[in-house]
């Protein structure tokens, strides 16, 4: 990963050449957050989604999650049990408020789908809780 020392009087350029593991169990590339550029309130990312693929049910304690979505369909199962679906398409914008659970499935077995992912947490995985419904 590229990326210049985080100072509170600079712009942060963050080149992540890697993904990182995460508790949903999906390929992220993290771009900006409180470790890369010194963030206090705000994460982005990449999220892939291989072909047939599905995260790990979970929610974020706390903080709101805005998604665009790059590439793919993306059935994204939310709420109590999970019992609510919606699917999403490239172009579409995302928002999942906090503590709702949410489990986004990759509807393709051919395609990758690909989202930026934001979120007002600057520690990214710190408020990712496990869900089972």
């Amino acid at each position: 990963m590229t990326e210049t020392s985080p100072s509170q009087d600079a712009i942060i350029t963050v080149r992540p050449d890697h993904t990182v593991d995460t508790l949903q169990k999906l390929p992220n590339y993290v771009g900006i957050s409180g470790v890369t550029a010194g963030a206090t309130g705000i994460s982005m990312n990449r999220v892939i989604i291989p072909p047939g693929a599905r995260a790990e049910p979970h929610f974020h304690r706390g903080f709101e999650t805005a998604i665009y979505l790059l590439q793919g369909r993306v059935e994204t199962r939310y709420g109590h049990n999970l019992q609510h679906s919606v699917i999403n398409v490239a172009g579409d914008f995302i928002f999942i408020p906090a503590g709702v659970p949410h489990q986004p499935i990759n509807l393709s077995t051919s395609e990758t789908a690909i989202a930026i992912v934001a979120r007002n947490d600057p520690n990214e995985q710190e408020s990712v809780q496990a869900y089972r419904p």
